[in-house]
């Protein structure tokens, strides 16, 4: 592990089938969609207003709102550091004319100097060490189903094209199209969770009337295994920090078969706490795979990982978001990944509809164009003034991954059955109640 920081695929068979229109999509089917090209793009899924790590609120999603930043402790960029990419060596690459006074979390990632790194590659992303003042970041949105969240990156180098989480990076003052090229390592992890879970979290969730914890959500705006989590550990370091405590409720999601390297951790938290796995799994075919997630596992090595976990006796789920319309709602596409993680254990298995914000939609819609131009007028009528696709459409995908659910037995989402646990002694200075109403 980092000093700057705390403490073979089972395969299987797919049936082809002709291209035609499929009876569950509004969408003509593209060519590509059964033989796309590699390519190498964009990072992972989600909505959820939060507040950020330099202890301000930062909210994201249909229908929000921004509040103002406090000053971070950070001198101000100067205008070397605010020079083009590749004249400075921090992570604020603006131009001078672009120059305006940072604040908050833009502040803090201009002055980040960079990460060290092993890796050696040309193609692999710039590192830079974020010191951030919390880890563990309040949710103030009831339409997700958590009360706060742990991203221990800024940043996914997995590249995926329909990322919503792009935004992320638009609160750093940089580009949206950065968000897989710029990747931000929080620092001091360990111990800044540790002070966070005594000082913030409560075992009494308002959304529950007191009787069972507040739900802590780890993944929602970036990969925490991705590959940074190999050098840097930031991910590994919070969930050692949980595994000391008892009576929590956390989950974790991840398109990357790497977490089966922390099967000894789960375990330890699962003894003591509430704990679910999630993997995302959009597609089974390998080669759309590639060209909507450049640098994300391969599909089967996810399958596996599934297996994997549940054989070591943890509750693992599979998230099949997002669905995007015209490229992975073919008729059998839903239905293999379904039938696929039934077979290798999974618990629970839900599915939502694309949701393209326009961070996202500015990397999204150049690739439709690009690579399935027979959707192009379809998405710019869809997506042109909403972030969701129709309630027609999205009612018809709701009701076909119910019948999967109904067929494989899944249940919709991780049953929360963790009791309010009565706390040791010196953790109880600092709880504070939660303040939203997050259900599951």
């Amino acid at each position: 592990m980092s000093p700057v920081l705390s403490s073979t695929a089972r395969a299987f068979g797919i049936r082809r089938r002709r291209a035609r229109q499929s009876t569950a999509t509004l969408f003509p089917v593209s060519p590509y969609a059964t033989s796309p090209k590699p390519r190498v793009g964009d990072a992972p899924g989600g909505i959820h207003n939060v507040h950020d790590d330099v202890g301000t609120a930062a909210v994201a999603g249909s229908g929000g709102s921004t509040s103002g930043y406090t000053t971070a402790d950070c001198p101000p960029p100067t205008s070397r550091e605010a020079a083009p990419h590749g004249l400075t060596g921090r992570a604020d690459h603006r131009t001078q004319e672009a120059a305006v006074p940072l604040v908050g979390i833009a502040r803090l990632a201009a002055c980040s100097p960079p990460a060290e790194s092993h890796r050696k590659s040309a193609e692999r992303p710039e590192y830079f060490l974020l010191p951030v003042k919390s880890i563990l970041n309040k949710c103030d949105s009831a339409r997700v189903p958590f009360d706060w969240t742990i991203n221990p990156y800024r940043g996914c180098e997995f590249g995926c094209v329909y990322c919503y989480a792009r935004y992320t990076h638009e609160y750093m003052e940089l580009d949206g199209g950065e968000f897989e090229r710029k990747i931000f390592v929080k620092k001091d992890a360990g111990p800044l969770l540790a002070y966070d879970v005594a000082h913030k979290y409560s075992y009494a969730s308002q959304s529950s009337g007191g009787e069972k914890p507040e739900h802590i959500a780890i993944g929602t705006a970036t990969d925490p295994y991705q590959p940074a989590e190999r050098e840097y550990g930031v991910t590994r370091a919070c969930l050692e920090e949980l595994a000391q405590r008892e009576g929590l409720s956390i989950s974790v999601i991840t398109k990357s078969n790497q977490i089966v390297r922390d099967i000894d951790i789960f375990k330890k938290i699962a003894e003591r706490s509430e704990l679910s796995l999630n993997i995302t799994i959009t597609t089974l075919r390998a080669r759309l795979a590639r060209l909507l997630e450049p640098r994300a596992p391969r599909p089967d090595l996810r399958v596996a990982a599934v297996r994997q976990l549940r054989e070591a006796g943890l509750r693992v789920g599979v998230s099949a978001s997002p669905l995007i319309p015209g490229i992975t709602d073919r008729e059998g596409e839903l239905e293999a990944v379904a039938e696929a993680v039934h077979e290798a254990g999974a618990q629970w298995f839900f599915s939502g509809v694309l949701f393209l914000m326009p961070s996202s939609a500015k990397q999204f819609l150049p690739f439709v164009r690009e690579k399935f131009p027979r959707l192009t007028k379809q998405y710019e009528e869809w997506y042109a003034k909403e972030a969701y696709a129709p309630e027609k459409y999205r009612k018809m995908i709701a009701e076909r991954v119910a019948r999967l659910k109904q067929k494989y037995g899944f249940d919709s989402r991780p049953q929360r059955d963790t009791q309010r646990t009565t706390p040791c002694a010196q953790m109880k200075l600092g709880w504070e109640s939660a303040t939203t109403s997050a259900a599951l």
